[in-house]
């Protein structure tokens, strides 16, 4: 063998090493965006959970243990027996399809109080259940709509990333089509509940997804407020992992395609810089009318910084970004169990509904 051959080969070789090594830190970090895939302990997780079995499947009109019947939305009991994060991704693994508790009730009507239903959007490799299980049933027991479903299906051969295997592993393929989908399941939401617009809450990914489609897929009109936490908003630098990807794209090998098929388009195309990203973003934050709370957590290890989740109200929009330790020093939760957090709930409710929970009133306990 020459030397350039030589060379040449171990040129070869480390690009291929550099492609393993940014593929695993990706995956490996990746694996805490979503309650569905964190929270997979074993079978035994699911504790007493008792909630009947609905769906999320839009077809089926099924609901929890909630009456069948057309209706106003009536506050129902506070939940006594919450789930964890961890047991609500066993239970999800279990029944992929299954409807947090409260959830599409296709035949509530919103009240004077409540005006909007509310559509709640999960994020990458998550489930509406494994994301939901607690808020949906809180924002239920306020007297609001709550709808939830899966969307964004795409397997590992349509680069939908190695965790796509997964049974509840959804928003996995190309975000930009997500929000079209999501747009047709709020098209529906609206249709049945009479109202003309929606709040929108989107954990992660799902509050990218909210965003792309008021701005791009006619959901502009249709938005009243949108609620997004530990947001992917300005990109996520995966904890520094992205620039290792930039060094590696650098030097010309071809990092995107086997990244799309280990990683996923949608993980991909929330790194800080991406073209999606930067699309999403070039014009501004927010979209006129629409207001926005913004909720962030300092111990967010998925979307870092976790500073970069906020937003920058622009013109005809108000913009609340809130930091969950500010207002509770002790509530510790991260990317996941933030929505499992007794605070993170009643800040949803409060922005959703002004008046039901002020700050002094907000449950703060100790949360990880």
């Amino acid at each position: 063998m020459s030397h350039k051959d030589a060379t040449n080969a171990i040129t070869t070789a480390r690009a291929r090493v550099s492609v393993l090594a940014v593929s695993a830190a990706l995956v490996v970090s990746t694996a805490a965006l979503s309650p569905a895939v964190a929270g997979t302990a074993g079978p035994t997780a699911a504790g007493n959970v008792s909630y009947a079995a609905g769906t999320t499947d839009p077809a089926a009109d099924q609901v929890d243990n909630f009456q069948v019947a057309e209706r106003t939305a009536e506050q129902a009991p506070r939940p006594a027996n919450p789930v964890t994060a961890q047991q609500a991704g066993n239970i999800s693994q279990q029944e992929p399809h299954r409807s947090p508790p409260g959830a599409n009730d296709w035949h509530c009507k919103p009240t004077g109080q409540n005006p909007y239903p509310v559509v709640l959007i999960h994020g990458t490799w998550g489930s509406a259940y494994s994301t939901f299980a607690g808020l949906s049933a809180e924002l239920k027991a306020d007297g609001h709509c709550v709808y939830a479903t899966n969307f964004g299906a795409a397997s590992v051969m349509e680069k939908g990333g190695i965790q796509a295997a997964q049974p509840a592993a959804f928003a996995t393929g190309d975000i930009a089509d997500s929000a079209v989908e999501m747009g047709e399941f709020i098209d529906r939401v609206l249709a049945s509940t009479g109202a003309e617009q929606a709040n929108l809450v989107g954990h992660s990914q799902g509050g990218v997804v909210a965003r792309q489609y008021t701005k791009f897929n006619g959901g502009a009109d249709k938005v009243n407020h949108i609620v997004t936490l530990g947001a992917t908003n300005n990109g996520t630098t995966m904890n520094g992992i992205s620039e290792l990807y930039d060094i590696v794209s650098g030097t010309g090998v071809d990092i995107d395609t086997p990244l799309d098929h280990i990683v996923g388009v949608a993980g991909m195309q929330q790194l800080v810089g991406s073209p999606f990203i930067t699309e999403l973003n070039a014009d501004g934050h927010t979209v006129p009318g629409i207001d926005y709370t913004v909720i962030g957590s300092v111990n967010d290890q998925v979307s870092t910084p976790y500073a970069a989740t906020f937003l920058e109200a622009g013109p005809g929009s108000e913009v609340d970004n809130v930091t969950l330790q500010h207002s509770c020093a002790i509530d510790q939760s991260d990317h996941s169990s933030m929505m499992y957090s007794p605070h993170t709930y009643d800040i949803v409710r409060e922005a959703l509904t002004p008046g039901t929970v002020p700050e002094d009133a907000r449950r703060c306990t100790a949360h990880s």
